[in-house]
């Protein structure tokens, strides 16, 4: 099936690279954009074993200021510089962040032959990031150990598509093929109304995607992720490890479930898995237990909504 709306998931471990397993980061594709969703150590490596072109990237948005999350950074924007990039890239983060680059570039004498447009993301509601024509993504608070962010890609309504045969019929002016593609009635100047129902087909339902990276369970992520077609949520433990995911701040193969079912998405990605596991089918037992509709997250694996 070709989609154009799809995440490959690049790394999905926490802490340590470990079993196999690397450090967060994963890519969207939406048509012809390509999203870069936290950028641990080997993002390069990764992608270029999974046949990712880096050089497409164009926004980058990283969750929070944990190294596991965006260590792989700084390689990635050096490989930009030393690839002549000149294409400009923006990256959302939090405070900080900026800071961290420049003071890194500043003192290796590095100087990047394309515009870095930095955007500092805030932890304080549902924030529009990126306004495309065809999705919008927005930053989300989630709970952890210091500011942090999910992150929400939302396809918008597009153009509809005309009932040819309704066309062949009575051929409409090039106003009322637009009115209707939009999604409006048209009336011409004898007072015929062409509905959108009868000359259009119907909009396919809109795909979202939402990303939650570390975060303690907190059922008031409802507000954000709701009816979401495809949700990744950290489960780094399982609920014999309930006290440690607490005291570190992060969920449980279950919790992420029960957070899936509270929010009704349809699918759930497990992900950010401790280094304790080395096999991960029991915490996919465990969310499927309380979610029947979750899946392991797998390293070069894609995902399309």
């Amino acid at each position: 099936m070709i989609t154009d709306f799809e995440v490959t998931i690049l790394g999905n471990t926490s802490s340590i690279p470990v079993h196999g397993r690397h450090h967060t980061a994963q890519v969207v594709r939406f048509g012809q954009d390509f999203l870069l969703l936290d950028c641990g150590e080997a993002m390069q490596l990764q992608a270029r074993a999974f046949k990712i072109k880096v050089s497409k990237i164009n926004h980058i948005f990283i969750s929070h200021l944990h190294g596991d999350h965006y260590y792989g950074l700084i390689g990635l924007l050096s490989s930009y510089s030393l690839g002549k990039r000149t294409t400009p890239l923006h990256i959302y983060g939090p405070k900080g962040l900026d800071d961290i680059i420049t003071t890194n570039f500043r003192y290796s004498n590095t100087k990047l032959p394309f515009p870095l447009h930095f955007i500092e993301t805030k932890d304080n509601g549902l924030n529009l990031l990126l306004d495309e024509k065809k999705y919008a993504i927005y930053s989300f608070p989630l709970k952890h150990r210091l500011p942090t962010t999910g992150f929400l890609i939302r396809e918008k309504v597009g153009l509809r598509s005309m009932v040819k045969e309704k066309l062949q019929k009575a051929p409409l002016p090039y106003e009322a093929i637009k009115s209707l593609r939009d999604g409006k009635h048209f009336t011409d100047e004898n007072g015929k109304t062409y509905s959108v129902e009868e000359f259009t087909h119907p909009l396919p339902a809109l795909r979202s995607y939402a990303y939650c990276s570390d975060t303690i369970f907190h059922p008031e992520l409802k507000a954000y992720l709701e009816n979401v077609d495809l949700l990744y949520h950290e489960s780094t433990f399982m609920e014999d490890n309930l006290e440690r995911a607490k005291t570190t701040f992060h969920s449980t193969a279950k919790q992420a479930a029960e957070i899936a079912k509270l929010s009704q998405v349809k699918r759930l990605l497990l992900g950010h898995f401790s280094s304790r596991y080395t096999q991960l089918d029991p915490l996919l037992h465990e969310a499927q237990s309380v979610f029947p509709n979750s899946i392991l997250s797998e390293e070069g694996q894609t995902y399309a909504l």
